[in-house]
This record gives C-alpha cells, sequence and structure tokens, in this order.
C-alpha cells in the first residue's frame, strides 16, 4: 500500500509531465508552459484537482467560494468548487459580465488591462481561494486580489499550477499566501 506521500509525489509527477514546453512562444526568448496536455489526460486533469483539494483541506477548515481568473482559472476552479460544495466565481476582462460589475486596472508589459466581477457575487467576509494557470509577473492576480479586496472578501490564498520564480510576481501579492504545485 502506498504511503499519502508517496501518492501525492505520484500525482504531483503526473502534473509534472503533463505540462509542455514550448521555446520562443509567443516571442523570441519566452519558454511558453502550456497546461493544456494536462487537460487530455484525465488522470492527470484529477490529480491537479485532488492535489488542490487535499492541500486546502489540509490547510482551511472553511472555504466560502472559489474564485477562478479569466481564462483558465475557469478550467480548475469550477471542478475544486464542486469537490467543496461551494460556489464558484470568475474573473473576467472587461466587458465580459452582464450586470453591475466592479472593476481594477493594472498595468502590463506595453499598456493597460482591466479585470472584473460582478458585484453582487461575494459578501464582505467570505473566504475564498483564487485559482489560475500560472503566476508569472503578477499583474492579473495582484488585480484580482484587488477585486477581491474591494468587495472585503477574506482571500485565504492563491492556487496555481505554475509559478514562474523568476519573475517574482509573488512580490506584486504582497500578503497574500501563494500555493502552486509545479515551480519553475
Amino acid at each position: 500500500m502506498c504511503s499519502e506521500s508517496e501518492s501525492l509525489e505520484a500525482k504531483l509527477q503526473l502534473v509534472r509531465n503533463g505540462i509542455k514546453s514550448y521555446p520562443d512562444f509567443p516571442t523570441q526568448g519566452i519558454l511558453f508552459r502550456d497546461i493544456f496536455p494536462l487537460l487530455q489526460d484525465p488522470k492527470a486533469f484529477s490529480a491537479v484537482i485532488d492535489l488542490f483539494e487535499d492541500h486546502l483541506r489540509k490547510t482551511f477548515p472553511q472555504v466560502d467560494l472559489v474564485v477562478g481568473l479569466d481564462a483558465r482559472g475557469f478550467l480548475f476552479g469550477p471542478p475544486l468548487a464542486q469537490r467543496f460544495g461551494i460556489g464558484f466565481v470568475p474573473v473576467r476582462k472587461k466587458g465580459k459580465l452582464p450586470g453591475p460589475t466592479i472593476s481594477v486596472c493594472y498595468s502590463l508589459e506595453y499598456g493597460q488591462a482591466e479585470v472584473e466581477i460582478q458585484s453582487d457575487v461575494i459578501q464582505a467576509n467570505q473566504k475564498v481561494v483564487i485559482v489560475d494557470d500560472l503566476l508569472a509577473t503578477g499583474g492579473t492576480l495582484s488585480a484580482a486580489c484587488q477585486l477581491l479586496n474591494k468587495m472585503k472578501a477574506d482571500i485565504l490564498e492563491c492556487l496555481l499550477v505554475i509559478e514562474i520564480k523568476a519573475l517574482n510576481g509573488v512580490k506584486k501579492l504582497g500578503s497574500v499566501p501563494v500555493y502552486s504545485l509545479v515551480q519553475y
């Protein structure tokens, strides 16, 4: 019988093996980490959700909502929320959500972007986790944290499949904890 740590390591290895690298995409000098092969392998995809679920259950006694970032956070967030029997809330690019919204502008390498959330989907002090596929420079994740802070949510943690450590995106998140499955 496998121990819990052996099972954890086997799941992490499935995740690592499911990430494909593409040099010089989308531009010269960038090594793109592709999570889509994880979605093509049901065992690898389940491993991601299992690892997130196990971590959250061990770390936080209560989670009220899972918040996912446009667009890849939408892939991992809903199945995770379903496992907990809680809701999923999307953070989208500006202009994609109906009804009243709250938005935050943030800087990109060359320009500005804006994300938004519907204004009535989170109550003050609700305990939320944010899910996305990748933390690189931290701009989008930081903007999502700002949105949730405006709504007075209690951000427990950001869950990520991949963290690119060299880009130090975690610095933009301030005191918000980060949990990543794979680091480069």
